[in-house]
Protein backbone atom coordinates (compact mmCIF):
# COMPACT_ATOMS: atom_id res chain seq x y z
CA UNK A 1 0.00 0.00 0.00
CA UNK A 2 1.32 3.44 -0.86
CA UNK A 3 1.83 5.73 2.13
CA UNK A 4 -0.67 8.26 0.79
CA UNK A 5 -3.34 5.53 0.87
CA UNK A 6 -2.52 4.40 4.41
CA UNK A 7 -4.33 5.53 7.54
CA UNK A 8 -1.42 7.77 8.56
CA UNK A 9 -1.10 9.09 5.01
CA UNK A 10 -4.75 10.09 4.99
CA UNK A 11 -4.39 11.75 8.43
CA UNK A 12 -1.34 13.67 7.20
CA UNK A 13 -3.52 15.34 4.56
CA UNK A 14 -5.37 17.03 7.45
CA UNK A 15 -2.67 17.62 10.07
CA UNK A 16 0.48 18.11 8.03
CA UNK A 17 3.68 17.17 9.90
CA UNK A 18 2.15 17.47 13.39
CA UNK A 19 2.97 14.72 15.88
CA UNK A 20 0.63 11.75 15.70
CA UNK A 21 0.25 8.82 18.09
CA UNK A 22 0.51 5.56 16.17
CA UNK A 23 0.08 1.96 17.29
CA UNK A 24 2.24 -0.49 15.39
CA UNK A 25 4.42 -3.56 15.46
CA UNK A 26 8.07 -4.51 15.07
CA UNK A 27 9.24 -7.98 14.12
CA UNK A 28 12.63 -9.52 14.82
CA UNK A 29 13.08 -12.30 12.23
CA UNK A 30 15.64 -14.73 13.61
CA UNK A 31 17.58 -17.03 11.30
CA UNK A 32 19.11 -18.77 14.34
CA UNK A 33 19.56 -17.89 18.01
CA UNK A 34 22.17 -15.22 17.29
CA UNK A 35 21.33 -13.79 13.83
CA UNK A 36 18.44 -11.78 12.43
CA UNK A 37 17.23 -10.15 9.22
CA UNK A 38 17.80 -6.41 9.02
CA UNK A 39 16.65 -4.06 6.28
CA UNK A 40 17.74 -0.64 5.05
CA UNK A 41 14.86 1.83 4.83
CA UNK A 42 14.29 3.45 1.45
CA UNK A 43 13.31 6.81 2.97
CA UNK A 44 16.06 7.42 5.54
CA UNK A 45 18.74 4.88 4.62
CA UNK A 46 18.81 3.65 8.22
CA UNK A 47 18.91 -0.03 9.11
CA UNK A 48 16.04 -1.54 11.10
CA UNK A 49 13.89 -4.61 11.55
CA UNK A 50 10.49 -4.83 9.81
CA UNK A 51 8.09 -2.40 11.48
CA UNK A 52 5.12 -0.23 10.77
CA UNK A 53 1.89 1.35 11.86
CA UNK A 54 -1.48 -0.34 12.17
CA UNK A 55 -4.27 0.26 9.72
CA UNK A 56 -7.91 0.53 10.90
CA UNK A 57 -9.24 -2.90 11.81
CA UNK A 58 -5.79 -4.43 12.39
CA UNK A 59 -4.60 -5.96 15.64
CA UNK A 60 -0.94 -5.87 16.64
CA UNK A 61 -0.56 -9.40 15.25
CA UNK A 62 -2.26 -8.40 11.98
CA UNK A 63 0.04 -5.38 11.74
CA UNK A 64 3.17 -7.47 12.31
CA UNK A 65 2.15 -9.96 9.62
CA UNK A 66 1.20 -7.21 7.15
CA UNK A 67 4.40 -5.20 7.64
CA UNK A 68 6.70 -8.20 7.15
CA UNK A 69 4.78 -9.17 3.99
CA UNK A 70 4.78 -5.59 2.69
CA UNK A 71 8.44 -4.88 3.38
CA UNK A 72 10.16 -8.24 2.84
CA UNK A 73 7.63 -10.28 0.88
CA UNK A 74 7.53 -13.23 3.30
CA UNK A 75 4.54 -14.69 5.09
CA UNK A 76 4.02 -15.21 8.79
CA UNK A 77 1.17 -16.84 10.66
CA UNK A 78 0.04 -15.73 14.12
CA UNK A 79 1.51 -18.93 15.59
CA UNK A 80 4.98 -17.87 14.37
CA UNK A 81 4.95 -14.68 16.46
CA UNK A 82 5.97 -14.39 20.10
CA UNK A 83 5.52 -10.97 21.75
CA UNK A 84 8.54 -9.97 23.83
CA UNK A 85 8.21 -6.23 24.50
CA UNK A 86 6.20 -3.07 24.28
CA UNK A 87 8.12 0.00 23.15
CA UNK A 88 6.46 3.39 23.55
CA UNK A 89 9.05 5.59 25.25
CA UNK A 90 7.95 9.16 24.38
CA UNK A 91 11.55 10.29 23.85
CA UNK A 92 13.13 7.24 22.23
CA UNK A 93 10.18 6.17 20.09
CA UNK A 94 9.33 9.62 18.77
CA UNK A 95 10.20 9.32 15.10
CA UNK A 96 10.94 12.26 12.83
CA UNK A 97 10.88 11.24 9.18
CA UNK A 98 12.94 12.89 6.40
CA UNK A 99 9.85 14.75 5.17
CA UNK A 100 9.26 16.28 8.63
CA UNK A 101 6.41 14.00 9.74
CA UNK A 102 6.51 13.22 13.47
CA UNK A 103 5.12 10.06 15.07
CA UNK A 104 5.12 8.89 18.67
CA UNK A 105 5.02 5.15 18.06
CA UNK A 106 3.51 2.57 20.42
CA UNK A 107 4.84 -0.78 19.20
CA UNK A 108 4.30 -4.33 20.27
CA UNK A 109 7.54 -6.15 19.49
CA UNK A 110 7.49 -9.75 18.26
CA UNK A 111 10.10 -12.36 17.48
CA UNK A 112 9.62 -14.93 14.71
CA UNK A 113 11.90 -17.90 14.20
CA UNK A 114 10.60 -18.86 10.79
CA UNK A 115 8.54 -17.67 7.84
CA UNK A 116 7.18 -18.86 4.54
CA UNK A 117 8.57 -17.78 1.18
CA UNK A 118 11.76 -16.15 0.01
CA UNK A 119 12.76 -12.63 1.00
CA UNK A 120 11.90 -10.29 -1.87
CA UNK A 121 11.83 -6.71 -0.54
CA UNK A 122 9.58 -3.97 -1.85
CA UNK A 123 12.08 -1.44 -3.32
CA UNK A 124 9.79 1.42 -2.31
CA UNK A 125 10.28 0.39 1.33
CA UNK A 126 13.61 -1.46 1.50
CA UNK A 127 16.78 -0.82 -0.53
CA UNK A 128 18.75 -3.79 0.82
CA UNK A 129 18.63 -6.47 3.47
CA UNK A 130 20.98 -8.85 5.16
CA UNK A 131 21.43 -11.29 8.01
CA UNK A 132 23.59 -9.93 10.82
CA UNK A 133 24.59 -11.10 14.30
CA UNK A 134 22.35 -9.65 17.01
CA UNK A 135 25.51 -8.60 18.86
CA UNK A 136 26.83 -6.78 15.77
CA UNK A 137 23.94 -5.31 13.77
CA UNK A 138 24.68 -3.31 10.62
CA UNK A 139 26.28 0.13 10.86
CA UNK A 140 23.69 2.88 10.60
CA UNK A 141 21.18 1.05 12.81
CA UNK A 142 18.29 3.26 13.82
CA UNK A 143 18.43 4.09 17.53
CA UNK A 144 14.92 2.72 18.17
CA UNK A 145 15.91 -0.61 16.63
CA UNK A 146 18.93 -0.80 18.92
CA UNK A 147 16.62 -0.33 21.90
CA UNK A 148 14.35 -3.12 20.63
CA UNK A 149 17.39 -5.41 20.36
CA UNK A 150 18.27 -4.55 23.99
CA UNK A 151 14.70 -5.36 25.06
CA UNK A 152 14.94 -8.70 23.25
CA UNK A 153 18.21 -9.53 24.99
CA UNK A 154 16.64 -8.79 28.39
CA UNK A 155 13.64 -10.93 27.40
CA UNK A 156 15.98 -13.81 26.54
CA UNK A 157 17.87 -13.41 29.81
CA UNK A 158 14.80 -13.17 32.07
CA UNK A 159 11.92 -14.76 30.14
CA UNK A 160 9.86 -11.73 31.21
CA UNK A 161 7.95 -9.47 28.84
CA UNK A 162 9.72 -6.10 28.60
CA UNK A 163 8.15 -2.64 28.52
CA UNK A 164 9.75 0.68 27.80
Amino acid sequence: MAFADSYLGRLRQHVGNAELLAPGAQVLLLTDDDHAVFQRRADSGGWEIPAGSAEPGQSFVDTAIAEVAEELGVRLSPAMLTPFASFSDPVEHRLVYPNGDIVHAFALCFVARGWAGEIDPDPGEVTEWGVFPLAHPPEGLQRATGIVLDLFERFRETGAFQAR
